[in-house]
């Protein structure tokens, strides 16, 4: 459309020249006959004709131009963009210009975001590593600096070097068991099971340490059988990582953990929830990285490797299902995921 206009525009300029220089050369006659009626009839007629003339024919060599000049610029273009649809005008050169400038904003923006979360996730592995290392280092250097002779030193501290090497086993563990499921390596041994009877194997599992923290693990089932269709161990290997972390941010005194499960139609529902710590709003869309933590000190203290969340989300995804977190700062949080009816 631009094209057009500023062809229309030089043609009528080029018109108005052209008849202005005509007019001078035959200029007594025009003063002459300057009320003749038919003297004005060409000046109308020639000018129309010479609008005509001088719009086709810039018409065409502005196309003749533009398209060598498409046809140069294309070269620049990825060869799919170019194949995919014909360029044949400034306009569309320049949406898909416009496109493919959008298009590497994009790219270079999720590079960006990669590099920093690869940034902290190595910073994040190797403290996770550096830590039980340098324990297991300084207890040895302890022992071989005759720390060994003492019975009492050399237990105490044997059975530290023996918690470090289990916390650097349970790390390396977990990190490859979540690279095998972004590989798509691990396969899923699909049974039906008792949903309600894992829930309480694992209370009892798990009843010293909520013991420990004083906290009060119960589970509210609307039937007394609910058989799910799913892996039995990762099921169960969610609902520890869930139920413990739930006791170990557990803050208040006589803590609350409850687990529930409900049939609703052809899936199960599964919650689990606490009246603990919470998790502030804008560290509700990081919880689920790997290592990230939302009160690192206490994790650290727990003995966490900080992949639990990360290893939940993989374990339902490889199911067909999604993990939810709803939570409120100081006042608890609740996670929830469905499974198959079995």
């Amino acid at each position: 459309m631009r094209f057009h206009k500023l062809t229309f525009f030089a043609g009528l300029f080029l018109t108005v020249v052209m008849l202005l220089v005509s007019l001078l050369f035959d200029y007594s006659h025009t003063i002459k006959d300057s009320f003749d009626r038919d003297f004005l009839y060409s000046i109308i007629g020639a000018f129309v004709f010479m609008l005509v003339v001088n719009y086709t024919v810039l018409d065409l060599l502005f196309n003749y131009y533009g398209k060598r000049q498409i046809r140069k610029m294309s070269d620049f273009l990825p060869e799919d963009l170019v194949t995919q649809e014909k360029v044949v005008s400034f306009q569309q050169l320049g949406e898909r210009i416009t496109s493919i400038a959008e298009q590497n904003a994009t790219e270079v923006g999720f590079l960006k975001e990669m590099e920093i979360y690869r940034k902290e996730y190595v910073g994040n592995v190797s403290h996770e590593l550096k830590t039980p290392l340098f324990s297991i280092q300084g207890y040895v250097e302890t022992l071989l600096d005759g720390g060994v002779e003492n019975l009492n030193i050399r237990d105490k501290y044997l059975e530290r070097i023996d918690k470090s090497v289990e916390r650097l086993l349970s790390i390396v563990q977990d990190l490859d068991m979540i690279n095998q499921y972004e590989s798509g390596e691990i396969s899923l041994n699909i049974s039906s099971f008792d949903i309600n009877i894992v829930v309480k194997e694992i209370i009892e599992l798990l009843e010293f340490e909520a013991q420990k923290k004083q906290s009060k693990v119960t589970l509210q089932n609307s039937q007394p059988v609910i058989l799910v269709s799913a892996d039995k161990q990762k099921i169960s290997q969610v609902l520890i990582n869930l139920i413990s972390n739930a006791i170990y941010y557990s803050n208040r005194e006589k803590a609350q953990i409850t687990i529930k499960t409900n049939v609703l139609k052809n899936k199960v529902y599964v919650e689990v929830s606490d009246n603990g710590m919470g998790i502030k709003p804008e560290l509700l869309p990081r919880i689920f990285e790997r290592f990230y933590r939302v009160e690192s000190s206490r994790s650290r203290q727990n003995g966490g490797s900080g992949l639990g969340l990360a290893i939940v989300k993989h374990i339902l995804e490889a199911h067909q299902e999604n993990i939810r977190v709803e939570s409120q700062y100081l006042e608890g949080t609740k996670f929830s995921f469905l499974l198959n009816l079995a």
